[in-house]
Protein backbone atom coordinates (compact mmCIF):
# COMPACT_ATOMS: atom_id res chain seq x y z
CA UNK A 1 0.00 0.00 0.00
CA UNK A 2 1.46 3.50 -1.06
CA UNK A 3 1.77 6.53 1.25
CA UNK A 4 -1.43 8.72 -0.59
CA UNK A 5 -3.59 5.61 -1.67
CA UNK A 6 -7.08 5.85 -0.43
CA UNK A 7 -8.14 4.21 2.72
CA UNK A 8 -11.42 3.46 3.74
CA UNK A 9 -12.18 1.25 7.37
CA UNK A 10 -15.17 -0.38 8.90
CA UNK A 11 -15.35 -2.10 11.86
CA UNK A 12 -15.76 -5.90 11.59
CA UNK A 13 -17.26 -7.73 14.61
CA UNK A 14 -19.55 -5.25 15.52
CA UNK A 15 -21.16 -4.85 12.54
CA UNK A 16 -21.54 -8.66 12.71
CA UNK A 17 -23.40 -8.32 15.94
CA UNK A 18 -25.47 -5.83 14.90
CA UNK A 19 -26.67 -7.35 11.75
CA UNK A 20 -27.42 -10.49 13.85
CA UNK A 21 -28.75 -9.12 16.60
CA UNK A 22 -31.11 -6.36 14.31
CA UNK A 23 -32.69 -10.19 12.73
CA UNK A 24 -32.97 -12.02 16.08
CA UNK A 25 -34.68 -9.23 17.53
CA UNK A 26 -37.09 -8.61 14.93
CA UNK A 27 -37.85 -12.31 15.15
CA UNK A 28 -38.39 -12.48 18.26
CA UNK A 29 -41.00 -8.69 18.10
CA UNK A 30 -42.66 -10.49 15.23
CA UNK A 31 -43.60 -14.10 17.39
CA UNK A 32 -44.37 -11.57 20.12
CA UNK A 33 -46.82 -10.03 17.46
CA UNK A 34 -48.40 -13.53 16.51
CA UNK A 35 -49.26 -14.47 19.93
CA UNK A 36 -51.16 -10.84 20.69
CA UNK A 37 -54.40 -12.44 20.34
CA UNK A 38 -57.71 -12.92 22.33
CA UNK A 39 -58.56 -11.40 25.67
CA UNK A 40 -56.24 -9.32 27.98
CA UNK A 41 -57.55 -11.06 31.21
CA UNK A 42 -60.31 -10.42 33.38
CA UNK A 43 -60.03 -6.75 31.56
CA UNK A 44 -62.54 -6.16 28.87
CA UNK A 45 -59.82 -4.98 26.55
CA UNK A 46 -58.81 -7.74 23.26
CA UNK A 47 -55.48 -7.92 20.90
CA UNK A 48 -56.71 -6.18 17.63
CA UNK A 49 -55.06 -6.67 14.25
CA UNK A 50 -53.80 -3.03 14.73
CA UNK A 51 -51.64 -4.33 17.71
CA UNK A 52 -50.09 -7.01 16.29
CA UNK A 53 -48.79 -4.72 13.79
CA UNK A 54 -47.88 -1.90 16.35
CA UNK A 55 -46.02 -5.21 17.46
CA UNK A 56 -44.00 -5.89 14.30
CA UNK A 57 -43.37 -1.90 14.47
CA UNK A 58 -41.70 -1.49 17.41
CA UNK A 59 -39.33 -4.51 16.34
CA UNK A 60 -38.66 -2.91 12.67
CA UNK A 61 -37.72 0.69 15.15
CA UNK A 62 -35.90 -1.38 17.29
CA UNK A 63 -33.61 -3.51 14.56
CA UNK A 64 -32.89 0.10 13.39
CA UNK A 65 -31.39 1.32 15.94
CA UNK A 66 -29.21 -1.18 16.68
CA UNK A 67 -28.34 -1.06 13.06
CA UNK A 68 -26.99 2.71 13.57
CA UNK A 69 -23.86 0.89 15.45
CA UNK A 70 -22.73 -0.12 11.59
CA UNK A 71 -22.89 3.33 10.61
CA UNK A 72 -19.12 4.14 11.88
CA UNK A 73 -16.96 4.61 9.14
CA UNK A 74 -12.96 6.38 7.91
CA UNK A 75 -11.78 7.27 4.99
CA UNK A 76 -8.80 9.31 4.81
CA UNK A 77 -6.60 10.57 1.23
CA UNK A 78 -3.79 12.92 0.87
CA UNK A 79 -5.88 15.60 1.24
CA UNK A 80 -7.44 14.71 4.68
CA UNK A 81 -9.71 12.36 7.08
CA UNK A 82 -13.55 11.87 7.30
CA UNK A 83 -14.68 10.17 10.37
CA UNK A 84 -18.57 9.13 10.52
CA UNK A 85 -19.32 7.71 13.94
CA UNK A 86 -22.93 6.45 15.44
CA UNK A 87 -23.98 9.87 15.14
CA UNK A 88 -22.25 12.92 13.71
CA UNK A 89 -19.71 13.39 11.22
CA UNK A 90 -16.18 15.14 10.60
CA UNK A 91 -14.18 15.84 7.50
CA UNK A 92 -11.03 17.49 8.51
CA UNK A 93 -7.47 18.39 6.18
CA UNK A 94 -4.61 16.96 7.64
CA UNK A 95 -3.38 20.47 8.31
CA UNK A 96 -5.52 20.33 12.16
CA UNK A 97 -4.49 16.77 12.94
CA UNK A 98 -1.45 16.15 15.10
CA UNK A 99 -1.58 12.52 15.47
CA UNK A 100 -3.14 9.15 15.52
CA UNK A 101 -3.40 7.35 18.47
CA UNK A 102 -4.61 4.33 19.60
CA UNK A 103 -3.43 4.19 23.26
CA UNK A 104 -3.45 0.59 25.38
CA UNK A 105 -6.68 -0.56 26.86
CA UNK A 106 -8.69 2.07 24.83
CA UNK A 107 -12.06 0.83 23.14
CA UNK A 108 -11.24 2.36 19.36
CA UNK A 109 -8.81 4.77 18.07
CA UNK A 110 -8.53 8.51 18.22
CA UNK A 111 -7.15 12.02 16.12
CA UNK A 112 -4.95 14.04 18.10
CA UNK A 113 -6.18 17.75 16.64
CA UNK A 114 -3.78 20.56 17.12
CA UNK A 115 -6.26 22.19 19.09
CA UNK A 116 -5.54 19.52 21.90
CA UNK A 117 -9.10 17.82 20.92
CA UNK A 118 -9.45 14.51 20.48
CA UNK A 119 -11.77 13.22 17.70
CA UNK A 120 -12.71 9.43 18.04
CA UNK A 121 -13.22 6.85 15.22
CA UNK A 122 -15.37 4.78 16.83
CA UNK A 123 -14.90 2.40 12.93
CA UNK A 124 -11.00 1.47 14.44
CA UNK A 125 -11.85 -0.91 17.54
CA UNK A 126 -10.13 -2.90 19.88
CA UNK A 127 -12.15 -5.83 18.79
CA UNK A 128 -11.42 -6.25 15.73
CA UNK A 129 -7.23 -6.34 17.05
CA UNK A 130 -5.32 -6.84 13.97
CA UNK A 131 -7.47 -4.79 11.47
CA UNK A 132 -7.38 -2.20 13.46
CA UNK A 133 -3.86 -1.89 13.66
CA UNK A 134 -3.15 -1.88 10.40
CA UNK A 135 -6.07 0.96 9.95
CA UNK A 136 -3.87 3.24 12.25
CA UNK A 137 -1.05 1.85 10.62
CA UNK A 138 -2.15 3.39 7.36
CA UNK A 139 -3.82 6.10 8.45
CA UNK A 140 -0.42 7.42 9.98
CA UNK A 141 1.02 6.92 6.82
CA UNK A 142 -0.83 9.12 5.07
CA UNK A 143 -0.37 11.91 8.39
CA UNK A 144 3.05 11.07 7.80
CA UNK A 145 3.19 11.66 4.13
CA UNK A 146 1.11 14.75 4.69
CA UNK A 147 3.91 16.15 6.90
CA UNK A 148 6.43 15.54 4.20
CA UNK A 149 4.90 16.75 1.68
CA UNK A 150 4.74 20.08 3.74
CA UNK A 151 8.43 19.92 4.92
CA UNK A 152 9.56 20.31 0.97
CA UNK A 153 7.51 22.71 0.28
Amino acid sequence: MSDTEPVTLRPRRIRLVCWVSAAVLLVVFSLVATSLTGGTGNGYGSFQRGDQLAMIGLGVFAALGILLFTRPRVEADARGVRVRNVIGSHELPWEVVRGVRFDRGAPWASLELHDDDLLPMVALQAADKELAVEGVRALRRLHEAHLAALAAR
